[in-house]
This record gives C-alpha cells, structure tokens and sequence, in this order.
C-alpha cells in the first residue's frame, strides 16, 4: 500500500502531503466542541421521549445511541465533501488513496479504528510519527487519508 501512497504524492494530484499531529488535533479539537453540542442536543431530544428513569433502566442503549448519533455526525461530513467544521478550519480533507470520496463503509471502518486508536492512549494516532506517509490505524484501515488542501 505505500508504493500506491507515495506514487499519489509524487503524482502532482490536487492534495499532495498529509497533515501532521498537531494540525490533526487542532481539527479533532474543533470537531469536539461541535460535537459535544450535538450529543447534548441529542441526548435533550431522548430525555423529551422518556423519563429520567427510564433511561437509568437503559444506560447501554442510550450509550449506543449517542455513539450511532456521533458516527452519522463524521460519517455524513466524510462522505459528503470529506470535511467536518474541524476538518475545514484546518484545511484537511478525508479521501481514498486515490483522492476520491469516501464511502459510508470506508467512513464506519475509519470510525471505529478511530476508537479503537483513542482506547490504545492514542497509541493510533501517534503512529503517524512512526510511518513515512503519515497515516495513522484508521488511514490503513478504512484505506483512507487525511490530505492538506492546496493553496488556490
């Protein structure tokens, strides 16, 4: 996979490098704020629906909603220009290898690795020091990338 990696930099295709730790965490950063304001409203909308008590009946069912709640959130700006409000203010975009849009299979793979990275202390995301091209596990598992935009 990095002769495909290295042969879309060299290419002189629209996105040529990828960004590094810090601008990623600058972009999830945002993203976080954003999305803590939508959990909230969506937890509001449950709490509309049910009592207090009912939802201490059913923790694990609240907690899968808010995760689906959190997928939808990355999954629909993934796949649908691949730039959440994060994404965009850093100038960062989700695309295939080959600089094309994200499936919404490639967005649930890059999701969950995405998690799975964060449980591991982050140890998923700093493998982007590690590896020549910059990606991290959920860049190889979902066979996506993070590329800069270039200046217009």
């Amino acid at each position: 996979m990095s002769s495909k990696i290295n042969n879309i930099i060299k290419s002189g295709q629209d996105f040529t490098s990828t960004p590094g730790f810090f601008r990623r965490l600058a972009a999830q950063t945002y993203d976080t704020f954003l999305l803590a304001a939508i959990l909230i409203l969506a937890n509001a909308i449950l709490y509309l629906f049910t009592t207090g008590e009912l939802i201490k009946d059913y923790q694990i069912l609240q907690r899968i909603y808010l995760v689906t709640i959190s997928f939808l959130f990355y999954g629909w700006f993934w796949t649908h220009g691949g730039q959440t409000l994060g994404l965009r203010a850093w100038k960062i975009k989700v695309l295939t290898l080959d600089q094309k849009p994200i499936s919404w299979k490639q967005a649930l793979l890059r999701y969950t690795t995405a998690i799975i990275s964060w449980s591991f202390l982050g140890l998923g995301f700093l493998w982007i020091y590690m590896n020549k091209n910059r990606y991290s596990w959920h860049d190889y598992s979902s066979k996506t990338g993070l590329f800069i935009e270039p200046k217009k």
